[in-house]
């Protein structure tokens, strides 16, 4: 029958696969695989034999026709990332859009997800987070992106590589300031799995302590500012420090009552000024 299902696999340890997605896995006519050396593990750890097909994201667009190509012939193919759940922060999105665009059922087989589990054991507030997985490399580009997110009230989860670990927990203590709440989590279910959690001065401080190792795969969970008051007034609260205070102390002070930018009040101050 023609399907095309999602699975989500371990992060970590192996045990942590669902009986459905051993299941799947080994009925279905393909497995479309991230990284078909490194999903073989996974395989022969559960004795499936089922083919491996490469789809990655510099063969995404070609691949996925060849693979709504089988799935027209009445195959049935489980897409697989190399760990979590595929689609975030991974490739897939065009072969699940161009399934759906031809009336291909697409059938979730839900299990692990790195943001999620992280997320769990943060004790931030889970009613409402977001996720934006990993940031821009370039310095410029990362800060400019962490400045559109420091009014953000939902706790935010991202994803980063252990070589820019350091860069980035030390651009969102200037985007959001020294005193913000972060969890980072380290290797999530493998067997150095770490959660170091503090303000983000401290997070920097350990880092570059070697406190925090900086290897193997990154989970941040980073507080919101949360709810902001209704009468929230940016401009007027810069108008009432300009009364007492000079505008780059006056900028200082309003972010460390928010969270939002200095830069935001200064333009503000500079305005009023004006």
């Amino acid at each position: 029958m023609s399907v095309l299902y999602v699975v989500a696999t371990p992060i970590g340890n192996l045990e942590d696969m669902t009986y459905r997605a051993v299941s799947v896995l080994k009925n279905v006519d393909y497995i479309a695989a991230e990284d078909t050396r490194h999903s073989k593990r996974l395989l022969v750890h559960y004795d499936i034999s089922t083919p491996m097909l490469s789809y990655h994201e510099h063969n995404e667009t070609e691949s996925s026709a060849g693979l709504v190509a089988l799935l027209e012939e009445n195959k049935s193919i489980a897409l697989i990332s190399d760990a979590g759940t595929p689609l975030i922060a991974d490739p897939g999105y065009r072969l699940v859009r161009d399934a759906r665009a031809k009336n291909i059922s697409v059938v979730p087989v839900p299990g692990c997800s790195a943001a999620v589990a992280g997320l769990s054991v943060s004790g931030m507030s889970t009613d409402r987070f977001c996720f934006e997985g990993f940031l821009p490399s370039k310095t410029v580009a990362r800060q400019r992106v962490l400045e559109t997110l420091n009014s953000e009230t939902r706790t935010m989860v991202f994803y980063e590589a252990p070589h820019r670990i350091t860069e980035t927990i030390t651009a969102m203590g200037k985007a959001f300031g020294q005193e913000r709440r972060v969890m980072i989590a380290r290797e999530i279910t493998k067997h150095y799995e770490t959660f170091w959690q503090g303000s983000l001065a401290e997070a920097t401080s350990a880092l570059e302590k070697n406190e925090i190792t900086q290897r193997g795969e990154f989970v941040v969970i980073l507080d919101g500012i949360g709810e902001k008051p209704e009468f929230y007034d940016e401009a007027a609260l810069m108008r009432t420090l300009l009364l007492e205070l000079p505008p780059g102390k006056a900028a200082k002070v309003a972010h460390q009552l928010t969270g939002v930018s200095k830069k935001v009040f200064y333009e503000i101050a500079l305005k009023e000024k004006r």
